[in-house]
């Protein structure tokens, strides 16, 4: 198998939650790292992906700290979000790469939706992969639980968490 690493220069790793009932928040992650072991044929990949909670941002400081702290991510106490493939399915052109994601200690499967771009040179001679992956968890099933009711009738921050990640990979050369 042959190594990869991401490429941040070139990926985004985020999601987008529902504030107000009404409208969408997005965040990402500005910190992370994966170890990708892939050949030619994607469905015999491992990866194994690790975001640093202190890394959020979603373009407001209070609501980012609010985030680090013990009424969501607690990153004190669970510094990473972390996630391990466990197989990867082909269904035509895509894929779905079903694995386990921990937030928190709490460690449950999900599944990505993946668009696998197959492998490319860039200019400069290396050889990359782009994905794009999407999926969506429930908050709550992770310990994600904090809310607060609205005067008009529902809560202030939805459940379901939409992820999607743009992800560049480049292989490692042997030295």
């Amino acid at each position: 198998m042959k190594k990869w690493t991401i490429d941040t220069t070139h990926t985004e790793i985020g999601f987008k939650v529902k504030h107000m009932m009404f409208t969408n928040v997005k965040g990402f992650f500005n910190d992370y790292s994966a170890d990708i072991e892939l050949n030619n044929n994607f469905t015999d990949a491992n990866l194994a992906f690790q975001a640093q909670i202190n890394s959020i941002f979603t373009n407001n400081a209070d609501r980012d700290n609010h985030l680090k702290s013990a009424d969501f991510f607690d990153a004190d106490q669970y510094p990473t979000i972390n996630f391990k493939s466990t197989k990867i399915e082909e269904h035509g052109s895509e894929y779905k790469i079903i694995g386990d994601l921990t937030i928190k200690d709490v460690t449950k499967p999900i599944t990505l939706n993946t668009e696998f771009s197959g492998l490319m040179t860039d200019p400069w001679g290396n050889t990359k992969v782009g994905l794009n992956l999407t999926g969506k968890i429930n908050r709550k099933d992770f310990g994600l639980t904090y809310n607060a009711a609205l005067e008009t009738g529902g809560v202030l921050i939805g459940e379901e968490v939409h992820l999607h990640a743009e992800i560049q990979l480049v292989e490692q050369k042997l030295s």
